[in-house]
């Protein structure tokens, strides 16, 4: 194969992703996008699986290593699409992270065997030193691999919610001299890095490495539960950066380019997200907005109001009764996956002649997108679902909104109390309709850990209950 051939077919690929990154930006072209991405990885692994075997050919004639590589595409192929066919769609946070962590693992073992044999990989004829450029290429794609695979465990524990370790639990993790304690340690890490650069040696190779696996445990941990969705974009990020960065180690323009898009479009999505919370982005990295929602938790399980209760059948009737009405889903729909239940109940309220619309916070759940993905899979009409700026005007002349399993977003304190930790995000503005109906299971406190004022209103509605088994009832109700 001519290396001509080789960046033809790079090329092809790398503009099967730019297509694909195109097609999810939008719902209805997100299937074509995923497509695209398909088409271009496989092109991509294909393409580099031929090169590898060419330059076998011409070299040495051994196969042995290639045998392995195809054993660990048949292991790791296998593996994955056992888990994407079996993981449901409230554990795909996690899932993103853990997958997050297994690029950055990637990037830190081809770093080390990198350093090991660079002659192995092309980059110096054998027994010569490592280019200057090189060692600091290596040394980037180290460290960021390394905080990318540390930081997306941390991640992937806080966002199963299922151990009991403290460094996997939603609240932040915080002491005293934190920051400094990170400050102190980044400085180290630059040191050993500089270090090795000039030395070329593996003693503080390890140690920048261990540095930084340290590193991003402890960035991740004082961020709060709230800030999950801009954590996993951030380390998806991260891992694009850390693939670009082993990229230009080994020569590999696929893995550049690739990276280079993951990483900018990672970084994009994090900033979009941070403003739609209005938190500086270096706020949230640093944790400064965890700690305080942890604070925030505890003010808000001491209170105890009244609220107004009603049944599912009363929630129908306001329903079936309105000209318009607006549901907020959120993580406790996911959760009951009543995502069809709710699609079958507002078929029925639009053949009574009701307006049904979707209003979709950008961090609602606990990744970009997860709520669009979820009526995308009970089949909702796209032109029915609209994010914050397309609705948020709409609601002071809407009859009814339903919250289900939503808290946070559609929290009043972040317009009304200055003092709350959440001042100043931008909320679906629920608040605004004639009548309100929240379902919750409990009045416990969203991710953020904050009471909603919301749920006090006089106009506002509970019902309380599991999101699939109260929307069923109001199924029934409605026929």
């Amino acid at each position: 194969m001519s290396m001509n051939l080789v960046t033809l077919l790079y090329l092809v690929a790398s503009i099967c992703f730019i297509q694909a990154l195109k097609g999810l930006s939008n719902p209805k072209m997100a299937r074509r996008g995923n497509a695209f991405g398909m088409i271009g990885m496989t092109i991509a692994a294909l393409t580099t699986l031929a090169l590898i075997f060419e330059l076998r050919k011409l070299s040495n004639g051994n196969f042995s290593g290639l045998g392995l590589i195809l054993a660990g595409l048949v292991v790791g192929g296998g593996i994955g699409a056992y888990v994407a066919r079996k993981v449901e769609m409230t554990k795909m946070p996690e899932l993103v992270a853990a997958m997050h962590s297994l690029i950055g693992l990637a990037a830190v073992c081809i770093a080390v065997a990198a350093v090991a044999e660079p002659a192995a990989f092309g980059i110096v004829a054998a027994g010569q030193p490592l280019p200057p450029g090189n060692r600091i290429e290596l040394f980037i794609g180290t460290f960021v691999g390394a905080i990318t695979f540390s930081g997306s465990v941390i991640a992937f524990g806080k966002l199963s919610g299922k151990y009991k370790f403290r460094l996997f639990q939603g609240a932040p993790v915080v002491f005293k001299g934190q920051h400094m304690v990170n400050l102190a340690l980044a400085i180290a890490m630059l040191g050993f890095g500089g270090a090795f650069f000039v030395s070329q040696s593996w003693t503080p190779f390890v140690i920048m490495t261990a540095i930084a696996f340290v590193l991003g445990v402890l960035i991740i941990i004082p961020i709060g539960g709230a800030d999950m969705p801009v954590v996993v974009s951030m380390l998806n990020s991260y891992s694009g950066w850390a693939a670009a960065g082993i990229g230009f180690s080994l020569n590999n323009p696929m893995l550049i380019i690739a990276g280079s898009l993951v990483g900018s479009s990672g970084a994009i999505l994090s900033y979009i997200m941070c403003k739609a919370m209005n938190r500086s982005f270096f706020n949230v990295i640093l944790g400064g907005f965890g700690a305080q929602a942890g604070a925030g938790a505890a003010a808000g399980e001491q209170q105890q109001r009244p609220v107004k209760s009603g049944s599912p059948d009363d929630a129908a009737f306001l329903m079936s009764n309105a000209e318009s009405l607006v549901i907020v889903p959120g993580y406790g729909l996911a959760v009951a996956r009543a995502q069809h239940a709710l699609k079958e109940l507002t078929d029925k309220l639009v053949e009574k002649g009701v307006s049904v619309r979707y209003a979709i916070h950008p961090v609602a759940g606990r990744m970009p997108g997860h709520m669009n993905v979820l009526l995308a899979e009970a089949e909702v009409p796209y032109d029915q679902v609209l994010e914050m700026d397309e609705i948020n005007g709409e609601f002071g002349q809407t009859d009814v909104v339903l919250v289900l399993g939503a808290n946070d977003v559609v929290n009043p304190a972040a317009k009304n109390d200055p003092q709350s930790p959440i001042a100043g995000m931008p909320i679906l503005e629920a608040y605004k309709a004639k009548t309100i109906i929240v379902n919750k299971r409990s009045m416990a406190a969203g991710y953020a850990g904050l009471d909603n004022e919301l749920f006090y209103l006089d106009k506002t509605m509970m019902v309380f209950g599991d999101a699939k088994k109260v929307v069923e009832e109001m199924v029934k109700a409605a026929a």
